[in-house]
């Protein structure tokens, strides 16, 4: 509790901006700028938290016209007439909007006394925050005021009245009255705070103890009121007029919350057990009415109408939204129908019927510089997207092709469609359609269910707020069909641009009227390049770092590339160097310590709330924001040399490397292993095959999951070799059976993913050679293909896919069909210069090049 205290003729100054501080309040002030944090270290941090400041509410000149002294930039000197004005280098810290705005400071001010103070650390840029916790004392009058020196002092008078006045002006009979009056109705507030919050006791001591005149202000402090009145009653100097304010403000506060009562009892009143569910609409209508405001639903169903008057609707859709209007202002609320057609008239109202994107001068040049800034490679795929915008320059109405990007995930389909919409300069929404069976989500539901909803495209546009963007429909292959219907015979109504890991599920009504543009993945060298170009920077830029504090060498990418990930996109490549800056955050993180001085901090008493003080006020308050290029966190964090990322880095953090090269010469180390390429959604992988034989009755037993275009395929080579036993050495004389008291079983590894496709024909017999002859297959070599009955090698699909997998997994030899010799054309140079390519024409010839030094038993043999 403020006592009455012998002020000094002269106080430093703190200027407390847009708010008051009243004898008796609390608050707690930030102090930033060079002045203020002048101010307390020299006037309190260096008194042992002891010393006394005044404070002076200041403001904008834009907001108010001047009340007492004014401060203006560049000013020196010190007028002693009624407004007193001075200049400092810091005078603009006191003015966020404009440095030549003028800074009005009060006449009147209270003087605080230190309670609390602590010091954060000091930034590396030389800046220091304390933060203080004063209590009001009493007030006083400026004489004279100053701002030549390191902060802001003044020459006071205090305008506290002595004891003999004070007594004098107790005895008055309008004091009596008005103080009888004040504590009648702060004892009426007090008694319905109690009863709801319980926090009346020590109050009411209050009442008892302290000077009426005091608790005018105590009571006042705790209160929301704007900075005009707190600024009145600073001004309230003579007790009687401070106390006429007070009773006035409490009354107010008083009567605010039994209106606040009273709605709350008339809406319970009003409320029956089956109106539970509308308490909140009811409560809104009681408010209203009892502001006097009689509106209702009509209203709301005017603004309505307003609004579908400016959505600019075309001539027939406004006919048909109209007369829905006047069929909807005919029924009542609690109606089936008209939450459902209310719902459509909102919807109809809120698509963009006339707002569209303005199409930019198609650049060509600019667009093809946009498409190598933001994807590397794919040299086809960006001259495909630059034809299809040449087209649309030279016949902008023209309905060209509707564009579908196929490839595994992580090659960059998506930021291909929003590269079309940036060089169209039309906005962009992407709709996935993953896992989408209902017709209904595509096309919008009928008005007649329950909950119905509009289509995915008609949300697309409504959220897009543009009736012209580009619009991506993500994961077209995904789609399914039920009893509900089938959403692919809806998407053929619409002009997009879509995305899909595999064509094949694509109905073929839809895949007709879609060019397919495939992306297979990339090479090695190609990720590299991505990582160290997109993806590192953006990385580092997600994670709140920069080259200052994490670097990962070329060498350090290609090992996670080499050992950490085998995909066709860069996704999995990305989520591991999202791991290493993690990594790196901890370290960057760990250099910021904040170690709060505490003085002897004590539990401070609030005068009537806890929860009411004058609190969380701060001054000269300076928010930095972070820039583009988080360059400012130099200024915050600094360590004492960049983290590189090296070898036991990636071990510690990414764990053992898993893969090490040497997979496939560790798994065709025993005969009856053969090592295939086949085409995932994934792209392109390595499969081998295992056959081994039992004691039997001769069958052929097949295990991996497998689809049954691969068990025939497994079929037919079993017969083959049975038929070329005795040529390829595998028996002694013809007529002799290979199966005879035994059984073959074949088995395609990772057993949880499905597999079937034909293409392991080649693979499979070569593997049941190697089986039966007890030699081992190379290595280093890779197949793929499908064999007639009669040995023929025919050519497959998705040779790009295999032959990258292939040189991902460190395969240096690869036979293809010789059929497929024109599919080489599109797979890089940069791979086809590490790769020994041969081509079959017959399953003899993939024998050859499969064993090592050749087919030994085929010079004894009829092939």
């Amino acid at each position: 509790m403020a006592e009455s205290v012998e002020l000094p003729s002269r106080l430093a100054i703190l200027p407390f901006r847009n708010k008051v501080l009243l004898p008796g309040a609390i608050i707690r002030i930030r102090c930033t700028s060079p002045t203020s944090v002048k101010l307390v270290e020299q006037e309190l941090w260096q008194r042992e938290e002891k010393g006394m400041i005044g404070i002076l509410p200041v403001r904008d000149a834009a907001e108010v016209k001047p009340v007492g002294p004014t401060m203006s930039q560049g000013l020196d000197s010190l007028d002693q007439s009624s407004k007193l004005q001075g200049g400092s280098s810091d005078s603009h810290k006191l003015d966020a909007k404009n440095q030549n705005d003028v800074v009005h400071w009060h006449n009147r001010g209270v003087a605080a006394r230190a309670l609390h103070l602590s010091r954060g650390v000091e930034k590396p840029s030389g800046r220091v925050t304390y933060i203080v916790v004063l209590e009001g004392l009493c007030r006083f009058s400026v004489q004279e005021l100053s701002t030549r020196g390191t902060y802001h002092t003044a020459r006071i008078s205090s305008l506290e009245m002595t004891k003999t006045e004070m007594e004098q002006v107790e005895q008055d009979p309008d004091f009596i009255m008005l103080s009888r009056q004040f504590k009648a109705t702060a004892m009426e507030l007090i008694s319905l705070l109690e009863q709801k919050q319980k926090t009346g006791g020590r109050t009411k001591v209050l009442l008892e103890t302290v000077p009426v005149h005091k608790l005018a202000d105590i009571f006042v402090a705790s209160f929301e009121i704007s900075f005009e009145e707190q600024l009145s009653m600073l001004d309230s100097v003579d007790p009687k007029v401070r106390l006429s304010k007070a009773t006035e403000l409490v009354d107010r506060h008083l009567q605010s919350i039994r209106v606040a009562e009273k709605i709350s009892q008339k809406v319970e009143g009003q409320l029956s057990k089956s109106q539970k569910e509308f308490l909140l609409r009811q409560q809104m209508r009681a408010i209203k009415e009892e502001l006097g405001d009689d509106d209702d639903d009509e209203d709301d169903l005017e603004a309505l109408e307003r609004k579908m008057e400016s959505a600019g609707m075309p001539q027939n859709i406004w006919k048909h939204s109209h007369r829905e209007l006047r069929r909807l202002k005919k029924m009542q609320p609690q109606q089936p129908g008209y939450s459902s057609s209310r719902a459509y008239l909102e919807l109809l109202a809120d698509l963009p019927w006339q707002k569209a994107s303005k199409e930019i001068e198609l650049d060509l040049r600019a667009a093809q510089e946009r498409l190598d800034r933001d994807h590397y490679g794919l040299v086809k795929v960006k001259q495909r997207i630059i034809e299809y915008l040449a087209v649309r320059k030279l016949k902008p109405d023209a309905r060209g092709p509707v564009l579908c990007f196929v490839g595994p995930p992580g090659v960059g389909k998506t930021s291909l469609a929003s590269s079309i919409a940036s060089a169209l300069g039309r906005k962009f929404v992407r709709i996935s359609l993953g896992g989408v069976k209902d017709e209904a989500d595509i096309r919008g539901h009928r008005r007649t269910y329950i909950g119905s909803m509009p289509g995915r495209l008609i949300d697309g546009l409504k959220r897009v707020a543009v009736c012209n963007p580009v619009m991506l429909l993500d994961e077209i292959d995904k789609t399914g069909s039920d009893i509900r219907g089938d959403p692919a015979s809806a998407l053929l109504e619409v002009i997009f641009v879509a995305t899909a890991n595999r064509a094949q599920p694509i109905p073929p009504p839809l895949l007709d009227r879609m060019e397919v543009i495939e992306l297979p993945g990339y090479t090695a060298e190609e990720k590299l390049s991505i990582a160290m170009r997109h993806l590192i920077p953006r990385v580092l830029e997600q994670h709140g770092l920069s080259s200052e504090f994490l670097q990962i060498p070329e060498g350090m990418v290609k090992l996670v590339i080499h050992r950490y990930t085998r995909e066709a996109g860069v996704r999995n490549l990305e989520r591991n160097l999202a791991s290493l800056a993690r990594a790196a955050a901890v370290r960057v993180a760990e250099q910021e310590q904040f170690v709060p001085l505490n003085k002897g901090m004590e539990g401070l008493a609030t005068p009537l709330l806890e929860n009411r003080l004058v609190d969380g006020a701060e001054v000269e308050m300076e928010v930095i924001p972070m820039g583009v290029n988080n360059q400012d966190i130099s200024n915050t964090f600094r360590i004492t040399s960049p983290l590189v990322v090296d070898e036991a880095m990636l071990e510690k953090v990414l764990g053992p490397p898993k893969f090490d090269g040497r997979e496939a010469e560790q798994r065709v180390a025993t005969p009856g292993v053969s090592v295939g390429l086949v085409w995932t959604s994934f792209g392109g992988e390595v499969q081998f095959v295992e056959a081994t034989a039992m004691v039997g009755k001769g069958e052929l037993h097949l295990t991996g999951q497998l689809g049954d275009v691969i068990k025939e395929s497994a079929q037919i080579a079993l017969t083959w070799v049975r038929t070329r036993a005795a040529d390829l050495r595998l028996a002694a004389t013809e007529g002799i059976n290979l199966l005879e008291g035994r059984d073959v079983h074949i088995h395609f590894p990772a057993g949880a993913v499905p597999k079937d496709g034909p293409s392991a024909g080649v693979t499979l017999v070569t593997a049941l050679v190697s089986l039966f002859s007890q030699k081992r297959m190379r290595s280093d070599t890779a197949m793929t293909g499908e064999m007639t009955l009669r040995g023929l090698v025919l050519p497959v699909g998705g040779i790009k896919d295999k032959i990258l997998a292939a040189h991902r997994y460190g395969i240096r030899r690869v036979i293809l069909p010789e059929k497929n010799l024109k599919d080489l054309a599109e797979v890089p140079s940069s791979v086809l210069n590490n790769l020994e390519i041969h081509l079959a024409k017959r399953m003899e010839d993939v024998l050859e090049q499969a064993f090592e030094g050749g087919c030994p038993w085929r010079q004894h043999s009829k092939l």
